[in-house]
């Protein structure tokens, strides 16, 4: 399995009358290759869980085994480490850099993996071609649309091949038609073999995985695998 949570705890205020248990007591595996969407309305822990699966937080109490490693025992620098290699994430504010091309913005996690010159240079070119923007490798972020925007944050995700793609709400500040445009491309990429996990709060968004997982209050109270028509 590539994702195994055990027992997961995060706590704010531990011990204090303000305690809040953002994830309580929360198992969970996730094979290579799976589809899943983790859904939850606000303040069901979600964001908490993309975090913690993410690496970019880790558990108060519990184990949390990305690929073999047990993340709880790694160093803020091999977290990023960790980060870089093995997750691709996509955000709903694109999060991209406005002073640098669509090009320079791309090829910034290769740069972190130490990747240099023209072999970063390619598989930059190579993943901005794979979500249609070859063209457009000398723009900047502000002279494209919302779903090119977006499209150019996938293409950054995805420049290193990583095992998870990771995207929280990545459809939520589209419209319909493009935000059905970037589902197509995760269920694309999954058909490939990337493992993905959706963050959401829309039923109709996490009717695109293959399996929900649904948070409320902290827990799971909902693990099913789900028919879907586009494999």
């Amino acid at each position: 399995m590539l994702v195994r949570l055990n027992h997961v705890y995060k706590i704010y205020g531990e011990g204090l009358e303000s305690e809040v248990r953002a994830l309580d007591d929360v198992s969970l595996t996730i094979d290579r290759g799976e589809f899943v969407a983790i859904v939850g309305q606000s303040g069901s822990g979600k964001s908490t869980m993309m975090n913690v699966l993410g690496c970019l937080d880790i558990p108060t109490r519990g184990d949390y085994f990305l690929d073999g490693t047990d993340v709880r025992d790694l160093t803020d620098k091999e977290l990023s480490h960790i980060r870089n290699r093995q997750i691709g994430f996509i955000f709903q504010q694109y999060n991209l850099i406005p002073s640098l091309t669509v090009l320079e913005n791309v090829e910034l996690p290769l740069i972190y993996q130490g990747i240099n010159g023209q072999r970063r240079r390619d598989m930059a070119m190579e993943a901005l071609d794979r979500v249609g923007l070859a063209g457009r490798v000398k723009h900047r972020p502000v002279e494209m649309s919302g779903g090119q925007q977006q499209r150019v944050a996938i293409a950054r995700a995805i420049a290193a091949n990583p095992p998870i793609v990771m995207a929280d709400e990545p459809t939520g500040a589209l419209d319909s038609h493009t935000g059905q445009e970037v589902l197509d491309f995760l269920r694309r990429l999954n058909r490939e073999g990337t493992t993905v996990i959706l963050i959401t709060h829309d039923n109709s968004i996490a009717a695109s995985a293959r399996r929900i997982v649904r948070l409320a209050d902290g827990k799971i109270v909902e693990d099913r695998e789900q028919e879907v028509d586009w494999l």
